[in-house]
């Protein structure tokens, strides 16, 4: 027997449930893909963001950039993990979306965003098992959402002519697979040298909340250049008119 709609933390599964009527932060099993997903009241400006500990913080500069863009922030993901890596807690992006580590937003977003690839650098990732799992990933992603945009974001580093090693390697490597499904891409792999923040750092590959606010509008305005800002669909179209 389903549970009341409105009441949040449980899954809510019958046709005769309406979506519309449960709570911000329920848990709808939706039937058309038998995923349990959450429920977000308004998904219309709603950025879905998939990351690492570059994106989980609150002030992290990729929340800010959204942000910035104009966007509302639903974060999937977990410090410590990627395409390959797992938090142990988490799984990596793929595992942790198809067992349910995280859950996606019912709905329709405008635009997932994917971010990540430190944590596969740092633990030996080959270029082989990035790539095969973000496959995985986008295809997924593509499936769940057909009409939303999508965003790949490399990985922050120093640049491979600053000491960027593997992170910048897996940042290109990222940027090839982008491309190869038509996807735009944002390179992060010399950020760090490019906008003179390594200075900012708060250790060896995080900074500190002024280098996330900095990063932050450096990605918005990147964001807006590529013509990936929020476009309020009612106003857009009366403009058309």
């Amino acid at each position: 027997m389903p549970v009341a709609a409105g009441s949040p933390g449980k899954t809510r599964v019958g046709s005769g449930i309406n979506p519309a009527d449960l709570a911000g932060g329920s848990i709808y099993r939706n039937p058309a893909n038998g995923r349990d997903e959450v429920i977000v009241k308004d998904t219309s400006n709603t950025a879905v963001l998939i990351g690492d500990s570059q994106s989980e913080p609150s002030f992290g500069w990729p929340r800010q950039g959204l942000a910035a863009a104009g966007y509302k922030v639903f974060f999937c993901g977990r410090g410590g993990t990627g395409y390959v890596a797992s938090n142990g807690k988490t799984g990596n992006y793929i595992d942790a979306l198809q067992r349910g580590d995280w859950k996606l937003p019912y709905g329709t977003p405008p635009l997932v965003v994917i971010e990540g690839g430190g944590n596969d650098a740092a633990r030996g990732a080959t270029d082989s098992q990035i790539v095969a799992n973000a496959e995985r990933l986008i295809a997924s992603i593509r499936q769940r959402y057909p009409a939303a945009r999508m965003l790949m974001v490399g990985t922050l580093a120093r640049g491979a002519s600053f000491g960027g090693g593997r992170r910048s390697q897996v940042d290109t490597l990222l940027g090839t697979v982008a491309s190869r499904h038509g996807l735009p891409f944002v390179s992060a792999g010399d950020w760090l040298t490019r906008y003179n923040l390594t200075g900012s750092m708060a250790d060896g590959v995080h900074l500190n909340r002024q280098g996330h606010a900095a990063l932050g509008a450096v990605f918005g305005q990147r964001l807006e250049s590529m013509g990936l800002e929020y476009q309020d669909a009612g106003l857009v179209s009366g403009l058309a008119h």
